[in-house]
């Protein structure tokens, strides 16, 4: 394999938070930690928050129906693979109504941390994205967006404590 597909392949894992790349040192895999999981989360927090801001300015008036009647079928499931998509509707909604392609491109440009279905792999994280997302359609209903901004953040955090345990119970961090 020639050198370019590996730069290019670490300068990609840079770009992810994977590998650090130092000038004329070479490339060190960044270590997993709660703080870098923790990390993660704020800013999927921030990320989200942002976008339901940007989606209520931008929408055409529907956002909050079609969060509505999701929101009502995720409180009706404990399936973690119907939960999963709804999850991921109700995302994704807010992200299209958002208008923003930089919003896009930072989700995107974000990895998972846990892979395949997380609300099977992560205990407990179904209520938390349940208890979440009935909030912010709820303040989204009140029109109070800063109530659901906060919310958004609240619940990424809340999920990145889970993935921190998760991980821990599981040994995947190095013994402080």
């Amino acid at each position: 394999m020639s050198r370019i597909p590996v730069r290019e392949g670490l300068i990609a894992l840079e770009r992810e938070g994977w590998v650090t790349i130092e000038l004329n040192r070479g490339a060190f895999v960044n270590a997993l930690d709660a703080d870098a999981v923790r990390d993660s989360y704020e800013l999927y927090g921030l990320i989200y928050g942002f976008a339901v801001r940007r989606a209520v300015a931008r929408s055409d008036g529907t956002l909050l129906d079609k969060l509505s009647e999701i929101e009502t079928e995720m409180r009706s499931t404990d399936d973690p693979e119907r939960f999963w998509t709804l999850t991921l509707a109700f995302h994704s909604t807010i992200v299209e109504a958002s208008r923003s392609p930089r919003i896009k491109v930072m989700l995107r440009s974000s990895s998972g941390l846990v892979s395949g279905n997380f609300f099977e792999k992560i205990p407990g994280s179904i209520e938390i994205e349940r208890r979440g997302t009935t909030a912010i359609v709820r303040a989204l209903r009140k029109g109070d967006i800063d109530k659901a901004t906060d919310t958004y953040a609240v619940m990424m955090r809340r999920q990145g404590e889970r993935v921190v345990k998760t991980f821990q119970a599981r040994g995947l961090f190095d013994a402080p």
